[in-house]
């Protein structure tokens, strides 16, 4: 990202929104963005992409470390912050804020890139045709549309049956809390799919960060959206148009488990660090796995070595760890957006449940035998065949943000351990407190 370090202060400054398309556009440099928006150059629409792409990457650290500890994937130990060892836990008579760190700031993040979503898409609407033809001003709304949807789809995995909002275009009256999120996700699916049709036929002139590298040009933004849009169908168990859209996407069943779409991240000047990575056997600020990702694991399962055993156990609040997370190696390494490995899983998730067992056993041995497992043996039937799945999604996906949403998605909430007798396990976030000033 170090070349487009100008132009993220540039977008950042221009674009310091906040939650839920509440209108704020007005209270800004208003001259500034209209400009960009009646009369964009090249520049102009190449800075808001690359604002859009980079503003992704705000606060997904909060979005993983919430997820990952209320999930039982993580201890978060903090010298500074007791509220992942209470609140995410349910510590005590502790329970979720609905005004602090660990919901606002990822919820905010991830609209206000929805928000620079749109005004690009506004911007685009007003392009000269010298400065980007017809095809190509399709790769530029194709891809805020495919933005706005994954965005959208975090949001209502933190929050669920408590709801969210639906973008809408800048200017425009936001619209009620949405408490299905059916319902939500299937406003995520009509982005992505205004997205697929736009980037059908597209071509694309912006540049993007190397978190797309083999993915830049409009058919490989075609396979993410489509890869997204897999997610989303597995989560609304619609197996059929789960398998269609793996088939339009960057699945391969054969492929390397790493092909896929990251965060990039970088310790220059202006641009952002990986702050998921901690050293290991650190003081202070430690991320360790919960003590069940061992005790949990098949012998011989080399998903083990995402974890690196300390020197020292690590405690806090009556918690202890001593296996620190060694998924990224340092500030400067990509975090996952959606990689081959998960679409193998949503491809044999998609066949269990129509199924078709013998495939769905196929993509699970590809999984297990690359891990140094022995093909799977058990029972053939929807039930066992889930479990493995799941077995497979907790350690092959781990710290990617799926494993919370996973056991709620099938009812197993409960089976999450607690740690300490007046811990909860937490269904949901609650929505914000400021959708209530809305």
């Amino acid at each position: 990202m170090k070349k487009y370090l100008p132009i993220i202060v540039f977008v950042f400054l221009l674009l310091a929104l906040h939650a839920c398309q509440k209108g704020e556009i007005n209270s800004l440099n208003t001259p500034v963005v209209s400009e960009i928006t009646k009369n964009p150059s090249k520049s102009d629409l190449f800075n808001l992409v690359t604002g859009a792409e980079s503003g992704m990457r705000n606060n997904f650290a909060a979005y993983l470390d919430g997820t990952g500890i209320i999930g039982r994937e993580i201890y978060r130990f903090s010298g500074s912050e007791p509220r992942y060892t209470t609140d995410l836990l349910g510590g005590g008579t502790k329970t979720l804020d609905n005004n602090t760190f660990y919901i606002t700031n990822p919820w905010a993040s991830r609209y206000q890139v929805a928000r620079e979503c749109f005004i690009l898409l506004d911007a685009i609407s007003n392009t000269r045709t010298e400065v980007a033809s017809d095809v190509q001003k399709k790769a530029f709304t194709g891809f805020a549309k495919t933005l706005i949807g994954y965005q959208l789809l975090l949001n209502i995995n933190m929050t669920d049956a408590n709801g969210a909002r639906i973008p809408v275009a800048n200017g425009a009256t936001p619209g009620p809390v949405i408490t299905d999120p059916a319902v939500v996700m299937d406003s995520v699916l009509k982005f992505l799919d205004e997205g697929k049709a736009d980037l059908t036929g597209s071509e694309v002139i912006f540049p993007l960060s190397d978190g797309f590298l083999g993915f830049k040009d409009a058919a490989g933004l075609l396979k993410f959206n489509r890869a997204i849009a897999a997610r989303v169908y597995v989560y609304r168990k619609n197996w059929p148009a789960a398998l269609t859209a793996l088939n339009e996407s960057f699945f391969d069943l054969n492929g390397a488990f790493s092909t896929g779409i990251y965060h990039y991240f970088s310790t220059n000047g202006g641009d952002l660090a990986n702050t998921m990575y901690l050293a290991p056997n650190g003081n202070g600020e430690i991320r360790v796995s919960h003590p069940s990702f061992i005790t949990d694991i098949l012998p011989g399962d080399d998903r083990r070595n995402k974890t690196a055993l300390r020197t020292s156990s690590a405690s806090q609040s009556g918690l202890t760890g001593d296996r620190d997370v060694v998924i990224w190696s340092s500030f400067n390494a990509p975090i996952t957006i959606i990689r081959n490995e998960e679409l193998i899983l949503l491809y044999a998730e998609a066949k269990i449940q129509s199924g078709a067992f013998p495939d769905a056993i196929v993509a699970l041995n590809r999984i297990r035998v690359a891990h140094n497992l022995s093909p799977y043996a058990g029972a053939t039937t929807t039930a066992a065949l889930t479990t493995e799945l799941l077995y497979n999604r907790r350690y092959s996906l781990f710290m990617e943000g799926h494993r919370w949403i996973d056991a709620r998605r099938y009812n197993l909430l409960n089976t999450l351990p607690k740690d300490r007798p007046d811990d909860d396990v937490w269904p949901r976030y609650p929505l914000p407190q400021s959708e209530s000033n809305i």
